[in-house]
């Protein structure tokens, strides 16, 4: 299946350097503050997250000059992935597309958590990130409806909503997440 062109891809292709080195740097540098915000919310150090890249400070800061670039950068790219798994899973069944997509869902929701309060939710990144979101699985989910897999009395936004607040319970371990989405999950699934 082809790739829709999102908003937020023309984001991030622009903000990627072009030089082979400092395009795997800049991987590196998003990856890590992927990790270090997920680990250690927004207060995540810049040295720490250098660290983990195996990169110097300069290196990060000539890539993102302000943390804040930093943060929309990881935001976007999260995005990025979210709408590269729609295209990837569209092809599957239904229902198993829409849960597939939605698993990957729980997890940008653990970046997104760390680093939203350090967007302005009007800021053109973080609106061009949910248009992009909304398209790449707004799709599965109306699929789903009409299929006669998900209920139809609720929309993809009041979806998102449930998962993104169950998401943002502290829960014992991976298990017990995993059965408290299924649990929800079988909630969305259309009676038989």
């Amino acid at each position: 299946m082809t790739a829709e062109p999102y908003p937020v891809s023309e984001i991030v292709a622009s903000r990627r350097p072009h030089r082979k080195d400092a395009a795997r740097n800049y991987d590196a540098l998003l990856a890590a503050a992927r990790e270090a915000f997920a680990e250690k919310g927004a207060e995540a150090s810049l040295e720490d997250v250098a660290r983990r890249a195996g990169v110097g400070i300069g290196t990060l800061y000539r890539n993102f000059p302000t943390r804040r670039q930093l943060f929309e950068s990881v935001y976007a790219g999260e995005v990025e992935d979210l709408c590269r798994v729609a295209d990837e899973v569209a092809g599957r069944e239904p229902w198993d597309a829409l849960t597939s997509w939605l698993r990957r869902f729980v997890d940008y929701t653990a970046t997104k958590r760390a680093i939203r309060e350090a967007l302005n939710n009007e800021s053109e990144i973080f609106l061009a990130c949910r248009d992009s979101m909304y398209a790449a699985g707004g799709p599965l989910f109306e699929r789903a409806q009409k299929a006669g897999e998900a209920r139809t009395d609720m929309n993809f936004d009041d979806l998102l909503r449930m998962i993104a607040g169950i998401m943002a319970t502290n829960f014992l371990d991976d298990a017990q997440r995993d059965r408290v989405l299924s649990v929800a999950l079988d909630g969305v699934r259309a009676p038989a």
